[in-house]
């Protein structure tokens, strides 16, 4: 079965030019010229993918990343005009999985919507894989006072909920299950939803920050220049 690919830009052209490469490409594609007819298309039908113009008349791009990434784990790639490292990490920040830059060439951009959509498939596959090898009851991981519940993907503090991203989620589960252990940011960015080639972005960085706001912030310890490790004692 193909994958859907949602083009959300105002440019006739572009969308045109994308549409015609990517049908070529065994792909499925629908286009919209804002964040309105997104929307629609989006909720209408399934989706695995959204190219987004940052630039578009109304709702802006990075406001619809963030919307989009509240209520869907949809793969986000982000096009920009502006070769702007702020943009760059704002749109990551927002939930986004990759950003381009007009112009760009084609075939670069079908490999990050590859990559991602394998990347996606990955993270997928390793959820489905740790449900069936967790043994205790209702998938409980229990350390340092909290409760992290796999299945309803719910962080506890005795009984307070504490609310969690996907992202922020997947980075947890993965520090909870190798405690004591330094491990890299090329590690980490394998294993979750963040699924960017360059290491050299502040992805991780910028989740573990969100994690350590929300949690013991020690318990994300820095070794630098090799990676992050989780300082907690994980109950089994």
């Amino acid at each position: 079965m193909a994958y859907s690919v949602l083009v959300v830009d105002d440019e006739v052209v572009i969308r045109a030019r994308l549409k015609g490469y990517f049908e070529k490409e065994g792909y499925r594609v629908v286009e919209a010229a804002d964040g309105e007819q997104m929307w629609y298309e989006f909720n209408r039908q399934h989706i695995d993918l959204i190219m987004l113009d940052i630039n578009l008349p109304g709702v802006d791009g990075l406001s619809l990343t963030r919307e989009l990434r509240s209520r869907s784990h949809v793969g986000i790639i982000l096009v920009s005009g502006r070769d702007e490292s702020i943009d760059k990490i704002v749109g990551l920040e927002m939930g986004a999985d990759d950003y381009v830059t007009k112009p760009f060439e084609l075939r670069e951009l079908l490999v990050r919507v590859k990559n991602l959509l394998w990347r996606i498939s990955l993270v997928k596959q390793a959820e489905q894989a740790l449900v069936q090898e967790l043994s205790q009851p209702d998938d409980l991981i229990s350390f340092e006072g909290y409760q992290l519940e796999l299945n309803s993907r719910k962080l506890r503090q005795g009984e307070e909920l504490i609310k969690l991203t996907k992202a922020e989620f997947e980075l947890l589960t993965v520090f909870v299950l190798h405690p004591q252990q330094v491990l890299s940011r090329e590690r980490l960015m394998q294993q979750t939803s963040h699924r960017n080639q360059d290491v050299n972005d502040r992805t991780i960085d910028v989740i573990i920050r969100r994690l350590r706001n929300k949690l013991h912030a020690e318990l994300f310890v820095t070794v630098h220049g090799e990676g992050y490790l989780f300082a907690a004692k994980v109950d089994d």
